[in-house]
């Protein structure tokens, strides 16, 4: 997987829009950023950041630790990291699905940080 790949997938849901994040390609929905191309020097080449909340995370760190992951810098913030070398696209599609859902909810607080 790469970031046409990412594209390709992502634009297929109805009213995604490409943009930009922290100089990063991300995709939007709504002007809600819900996945961009990590740019903290803290994560992996090829890593895509996706919004999900910290339950979820939590399952997919302990389902497939080879694909996605975290740094101390994206541990107060409710997203995970993933190799996109690793991961693939079905389950890609299905973890954008849920980051969409995810930036739909009206709330979405990090009760971690304070």
């Amino acid at each position: 997987m790469d970031l046409d790949a990412v594209r390709r997938i992502a634009g297929a849901f109805p009213g995604v829009e490409p943009g930009t994040a922290w100089g990063q390609p991300a995709f939007k929905i709504g002007k809600k950023t819900f996945a961009c191309i990590a740019s903290h020097r803290s994560a992996e080449r090829n890593t895509l950041v996706v919004l999900t909340d910290f339950d979820r995370r939590a399952e997919l760190l302990a389902e497939a630790p080879d694909i996605y992951y975290l740094t101390d810098h994206y541990v107060n913030y409710p997203s995970i990291l993933v190799r996109l070398g690793k991961i693939r696209p079905g389950a890609l599609s299905g973890l954008l699905a849920g980051a969409i859902q995810f930036v739909r909810k009206p709330s979405k607080r990090n009760p971690r940080k304070r």
